[in-house]
C-alpha cells in the first residue's frame, strides 16, 4: 500500500542520504514530499557528498542540486504516514527552527515511523524525543544522543537500529538495512 512520506532537507544535506531514499521509496510506490524551511516547491538545496577515505572524519565534496517538490509552509503531520530525515550538515541548523522541531515532535507523538540517518538524529535530540530510547547516528553525534537522555547504539556503519517508531543508522553505507527496516515499519 502506498504511503505518503515527508522528507526534511536543507542545504548541504548528505547527497546519498537525500537522493537514494527519495528515489528508492518512490520506486516502491510511495509519495515522498521533500521540503525545506524558507524554500518553496521548485527551488533546490545543494547537497554535499561525504566520503570515508581514510581521514579521521569524513571528507566533504560538492554534491548536486536537489529539487524540492513540496512547500514546508503547508505541511502538517496529519497529512503524512512517516517522516524521513537525511544527515549531512543540514540537521545542524534545521534543529534551530522551532517549526521543524514541532513537526518532529508531532510525528513522534502520533507514533508514526521516523527514519533518521547520520546527523539526522540531531533533530530527534533537539526535539526532545530520545529520552529513554536507543538511537544510532554518526558517532560524532553520540554525545547529543546521550545529553538528550537517549542511549547511543554503537553499531556498524552498514547497520540500522529500530526502537519503536524510530529507525536510525550511522551513515549512508547502512541504506540497505535502514531503508528495509523503515519500509517494514511503513508496512506495519
Amino acid at each position: 500500500m502506498s504511503k505518503k512520506i515527508l522528507m526534511l532537507v536543507g542545504d548541504y544535506a548528505e547527497d546519498y542520504e537525500t537522493m537514494v531514499p527519495f528515489q528508492a521509496l518512490q520506486m516502491l510506490g510511495h509519495q515522498v514530499d521533500a521540503v525545506c524551511p524558507d524554500k518553496p516547491k521548485g527551488d533546490y538545496i545543494m547537497t554535499a557528498i561525504h566520503d570515508f577515505d581514510g581521514a579521521q572524519t569524513y571528507s566533504e565534496k560538492p554534491g548536486h542540486r536537489f529539487i524540492l517538490n513540496a512547500d514546508f509552509s503547508s505541511v502538517k503531520e496529519q497529512d503524512y504516514d512517516a517522516l524521513l530525515i537525511p544527515g549531512g550538515r543540514a540537521p545542524e541548523y534545521l534543529r534551530l527552527n522551532q517549526d521543524v522541531l514541532k513537526l518532529v515532535q508531532a510525528f513522534d507523538a502520533a507514533r508514526k515511523p521516523i527514519a533518521a540517518v547520520c546527523h539526522g538524529p540531531q533533530l530527534l535530540a533537539a526535539a526532545g524525543i530520545l529520552k529513554g530510547r536507543t538511537c544510532s547516528a554518526y558517532p560524532a553525534c553520540a554525545p547529543e544522543v546521550r545529553l538528550s537522555g537517549g542511549h547511543y547504539a554503537s553499531i556498524g556503519i552498514d547497520q540500522a537500529h529500530v526502537d519503536g517508531n524510530l529507525v536510525t543508522a550511522p551513515a549512508w553505507p547502512a541504506h540497505p538495512q535502514w531503508l528495509a527496516k523503515f519500509t517494514a515499519l511503513l508496512e506495519g
